[in-house]
């Protein structure tokens, strides 16, 4: 995919990139020189709305980060669950 700098030395990623990375504005990038390209990183990943629902099955609860939500790691979701009382 090509991008075009603009002349105050911008870059506009396109929505397919953005929304495989889940990147929202105002989302902070690192970006390095690597082997003659420029890398760019998500410098922390960004929660999906994550709500805390009832299994119909089990009865258990469980959290929901809703369809197309990016896998969470252990220590994630032991983040989330800490904000819950």
């Amino acid at each position: 995919m090509e991008l075009k700098l603009s002349t105050k030395g911008q870059i506009v990623l396109a929505g397919a990139i953005r929304r495989r990375l889940g990147l929202q504005p105002g989302d902070s990038l690192d970006a390095k020189v690597q082997a003659g390209r420029v890398v760019l990183t998500p410098r922390k990943t960004r929660f999906s709305k994550v709500t805390l629902l009832v299994d119909r099955i089990t009865g258990l609860p469980v959290l929901s980060a809703g369809v197309g939500a990016p896998h969470l790691s252990s220590r994630q979701v032991r983040e989330i669950l800490a904000e819950f009382p």
